[in-house]
């Protein structure tokens, strides 16, 4: 009987999976538009979809409503909207027409895709084994969003530039393959899960966030992709940034070991 009850009294919170859903909603919509070759609309709802993901956690932190069904909910939702759907809006929009050069480039077009997508799964599932392990101020590999959002912004800066996806297949092919490795690579990308926002910031901080409100509204496209294209750059930067340090501790370790210690006795006066 107690078994029963104890079963009866187990479910999920609302709150913080209706953002889940929702997320998993755009990025469904995502491939939807871009299959039907409405590709701005594509790129507005996976930045919609990282905005909900960005939200739900910190939604389930301020209600205390954090839940390992709530992780695994959205990690599954993360590799719909950030896995899948940029490798359908890459492929639709452009790699797709690697095939009427030859079918050997077609396939290839295809399989660039299937590598984003593949190395989003492996990011995701690396993310959740990491989990407690690691160093929450840093992340390894560029975040699923971050990704997506590199490959949704270009795509929307093109589409304002009118360019066309079938002109642009040989730019699109290796950049689908480099941020789809940049998703598994060892470098280390800032989190910023360790700012506080509860303390007190310089008014310089806000007059820089209405900034980028303003430059959003005049051309949201080219802010986004300047900014997500920079942070997926920034990985290289810190972890070279990240060597150099070590190895100029350990030369500094092993100068000072190195060092003949001085075993003279005091003269005596």
């Amino acid at each position: 009987m107690t078994k029963l009850n104890t079963a009866k009294k187990k479910g999920i919170y609302l709150l913080p999976n209706l953002f889940t859903t929702g997320a998993l909603f755009s990025g469904y919509y995502a491939m939807i538009a871009a299959i039907a070759e409405k590709y701005e609309m594509a790129c507005l709802s996976i930045f919609i979809a990282a905005l909900l993901d960005a939200l739900d956690g910190r939604v389930a932190r301020l209600t205390n409503t954090q839940s390992e069904f709530g992780e695994q909910y959205d990690s599954l939702s993360d590799l719909v909207s950030f896995g899948i759907a940029p490798s359908v809006l890459m492929f639709n929009w452009s790699l797709i027409y690697l095939g009427d050069i030859h079918p050997v480039l077609g396939k290839i077009g295809w399989l660039a895709a299937f590598i984003y997508a593949v190395s989003a799964a492996l990011r995701l599932a690396r993310f959740n084994t990491q989990i407690g392990t690691i160093d929450k101020a840093y992340f390894q590999g560029l975040p699923s969003p971050a990704a997506a959002a590199v490959l949704a912004s270009f795509v929307w800066v093109c589409l304002d530039l009118d360019l066309v996806g079938s002109d642009l297949r040989f730019v699109a092919l290796p950049l689908t393959i480099i941020v789809g490795l940049l998703l598994v690579s060892r470098l280390r990308y800032y989190s910023f899960k360790t700012i506080n926002f509860k303390e007190n910031v310089s008014f310089v901080w806000v007059l820089l966030l209405v900034l980028v409100f303003v430059l959003l509204t005049i051309k949201m496209q080219w802010v986004l992709f300047v900014t997500f294209t920079a942070y997926a750059i920034s990985g290289f930067i810190m972890t070279v940034h990240n060597v150099r340090k070590k190895r100029q501790k350990k030369r500094t370790k092993n100068t000072s070991k190195s060092k003949p210690k001085d075993n003279k006795k005091p003269k005596l006066p």
